[in-house]
This record gives structure tokens, C-alpha cells and sequence, in this order.
């Protein structure tokens, strides 16, 4: 009998799991570790190469096991966790400003590596789903008290936001870390967007930004506007980068040398590539930030588009899950994983090709590293509760939610 009973819980469990979720991650990690070894042979001794991708394989190994663990939390407990999470996210942001790793400073510019010999750790990585748990707490827990919206309360709402969220993009820009600065700006935007944010609000908000890029753009090509933005907290490389990215043709050896090669790469590939493991193009650090490269060469626009897709299965199975669900404080958490993801796609595809300016940002579950690696898994392990948990919070109330 109680045999039978274990088999019964067995099965239970696993139909709790969201395997629709699973499969684009899981074929995203393969063409990851495909890539990766690819970028390392061309570049590394054999040794490396190995160590490469083992060291991957060992994160993506972690981040299973993460997932497993955060999959297990309900819509209570992650409440409850939030402030936490968010606290502790907060403390590393600060931490890392005195012992981040002074190799990568010199390297890279940014101050944002912990570093323990060989072991590294980006902080920023993990305050992403801790920022995104508290935002949706803060959204849902307002939400619940105003029971009338008008334009004086959603501007209260979003000041609340920006407060909460005001010290992150501070403590980044003290690193020198303005790609995810950006991510983190996106993940606030997508969340004002579907906090019930009145058009009144959303409208003027979106031209004013709007303004605020082209004039950010129309300083930077001019010497007195970069004096000005170097004031602000501007570095000399960013310009650089800027200026490759509106000239891609013009500096071809030097600080453009990265981006021209990738864009030569993917080029090269054609409709179907030139066949796995055929590395023709040099492009640096490609087994990280320039892993797309590596995709285009190979496999072609063909490959690209199948890895373009494979992103949008994932952001259609987490809306899927969003209107099964029906929890308010779980769809705000969906929609900043969402945000997220998309983002880093988005940002990292576009630098590869040329249509956007460099920004160090990895292609999530496809570039080598363990902290943006990690940072996603956690996003997916906040997705997977959300079905796992279905049948005892799909109608939990709005009222019911202020109280976790």
C-alpha cells in the first residue's frame, strides 16, 4: 500500500512540472555547450578546452539543482522572501565596490567581479530575480490597498518603484557597469508597463525617453557633449564603443577589431553555414559575450533563426503559464524573468550583428560563464513554482496576497 502511495506521489510530482518550459532552456544549454566548444577550440590549447567546457557543464549542473530547489517554494514563501533576497543582492552591490577583482577591473573597466582564484562571481547576476521578486511584491501589495487608480496613485506607485529601485543602477554605475545597468532599466520599464499604469502616464513617459536617447546619442557625437557626459559618470571606452557601433567600418584593427570580426563571421555563414566546428573568422572572447558569432558561422541564418525561436518558445510558454495561473504577484514575477531574458537576447544578438552598440551583455543559457548562467536559472526556477504550485494558488485572491 504504501508503495502504491509513493508511485501516486511520484507521478503527482512530476505533472507538476512545466516541461514546456524546460525544453527550449534544455536545447539552448546544448547549443551553448556546442558553441562554446567550438569558440574554445579555435582558440585554446586542448587542455583549455576541456576545462572549458566541463566548467560549463558543472554550472549548468548547479543551475538544474537551483532550479529544483526554487521550483519547491510557493507564492507564500517566495513573498515572504523577497525583502530578503533583495536585501542580501543589495549588500553584495555594495561588498564587490571594495573587493571586487582587480585583474578583471584592469581587463574589462568594471568593478563589478568578485573573484576567489580561479572561481569568479558577478553579484549584479543574482540581484536580477531578487529585484524582480521584490518589484512584484511592491506592484501586488499596492495594488491590493488602491482600490480606485488615478493618475495621483500610479504616480505614487511608480515613485515607490523608482526608490526601491534607485540604489541598484547607483551602485552599478560605481562599478562601471552600465550594460546591466540596462537590463535592469528594462526589467523597471516592463513591469510599470503591465502594473495597470494609466496611458496618461505611459505615453509622455515613453516620448521622454525616447528624447532622452536621441539626445544622449547627439552628445556623444560631439566633443563638447562627451565632456559633459564624462562628468556624469562616462567612460572613454563606452564612447568607443559608440563610435564603433555607428562606424563599424571605420576602426577595423583596434577597439572596432571585436565587432567587425563578429559581423564578418555571422556573414560568412550564409543560409546555412559552413558545418560545426568550422571556425574561419577570428572574433576575441567569443565563447562569452560574441557566442552568437559562433552560431552564425556555423550554422548559418538558419541556425540564428532556430536560436531566435527557441527564445520566443520560452517567452510563450511563460505567458502560457501566466494565464493558467491567474496570480497576480506571480505574473509580475513572469513578466520580470521575461524581461529580463528577452533583454539580454535582444541586446546581445543586436550587438553581434551590428545594430547595437557593445554592452558586455552574454546570451542567457548560451554564453560561457556561471553567473549570468546562474542568475537565469533562478528566473526559470521562479517560473517552474508557478506550475508547480497551480492548483493551490491559481485563485489566490488579490486580498489573500497582501497578506504573504
Amino acid at each position: 500500500m504504501e508503495k502504491n502511495d509513493s508511485r501516486v506521489a511520484r507521478k503527482d510530482d512530476s505533472s507538476r512540472i512545466d516541461y514546456g518550459i524546460i525544453f527550449p532552456v534544455l536545447m539552448l544549454a546544448i547549443i551553448g555547450l556546442a558553441s562554446i566548444y567550438v569558440a574554445t577550440t579555435h582558440d585554446t590549447s586542448a587542455t583549455s578546452i576541456l576545462r572549458q567546457v566541463f566548467s560549463q557543464l558543472i554550472w549548468y549542473i548547479l543551475g538544474i539543482i537551483i532550479v529544483a530547489v526554487i521550483m519547491r517554494f510557493d507564492a507564500k514563501q517566495l513573498w515572504r522572501l523577497a525583502p530578503l533576497a533583495y536585501g542580501v543582492g543589495l549588500f553584495l552591490l555594495f561588498l564587490v565596490l571594495f573587493f571586487y577583482s582587480r585583474s578583471y577591473a584592469a581587463n574589462t573597466g568594471a568593478k563589478s567581479w568578485f573573484a576567489i582564484g580561479s572561481l569568479t562571481f558577478q553579484p549584479s547576476e543574482v540581484m536580477k530575480p531578487a529585484y524582480i521578486l521584490m518589484m512584484a511584491r511592491i506592484i501586488t501589495l499596492y495594488n491590493s490597498k488602491v482600490k480606485v487608480r488615478t493618475v495621483r496613485t500610479d504616480w505614487k506607485l511608480i515613485g515607490t518603484m523608482i526608490l526601491w529601485t534607485l540604489p541598484i543602477p547607483v551602485l552599478l554605475l560605481l562599478q562601471h557597469d552600465f550594460g546591466t545597468t540596462l537590463v535592469f532599466i528594462a526589467i523597471f520599464v516592463g513591469l510599470v508597463v503591465v502594473s495597470g499604469v494609466t496611458w496618461r502616464i505611459l505615453i509622455p513617459s515613453f516620448v521622454g525617453m525616447v528624447i532622452l536617447g536621441s539626445s544622449t546619442l547627439m552628445l556623444v557625437a560631439t566633443s563638447w557633449g562627451r565632456t559633459l557626459l564624462e562628468k556624469v559618470g562616462f567612460e572613454a571606452y563606452q564612447f568607443a564603443r559608440v563610435d564603433n557601433w555607428l562606424h563599424p567600418a571605420s576602426d577595423t584593427t583596434n577597439s572596432g577589431y571585436q565587432l567587425w570580426q563578429s559581423m564578418k563571421a555571422i556573414g560568412s555563414g550564409q543560409l546555412f553555414g559552413k558545418g560545426f566546428n568550422v571556425s574561419n573568422v577570428n572574433v576575441p572572447v567569443r565563447e562569452s559575450d560574441m557566442i552568437f558569432s559562433v552560431i552564425g558561422e556555423n550554422f548559418g541564418f538558419v541556425g540564428s533563426v532556430l536560436v531566435v525561436g527557441l527564445y520566443f518558445l520560452l517567452i510563450y510558454k511563460i505567458l502560457q503559464v501566466i494565464f493558467d495561473t491567474k496570480n497576480e504577484f506571480y505574473a509580475y514575477v513572469a513578466t520580470g524573468v521575461i524581461m529580463m531574458i528577452l533583454f539580454h537576447a535582444f541586446e546581445n544578438i543586436g550587438m553581434n550583428i551590428g545594430l547595437l552598440p557593445l554592452t558586455g551583455i552574454p546570451l542567457p543559457f548560451v554564453s560561457a560563464g556561471g553567473s549570468a548562467l546562474i542568475g537565469n536559472m533562478v528566473g526559470i526556477g521562479l517560473i517552474m513554482s508557478m506550475r508547480y504550485h497551480y492548483y493551490s494558488y491559481s485563485k489566490t485572491s488579490l486580498e489573500q496576497q497582501a497578506d504573504f
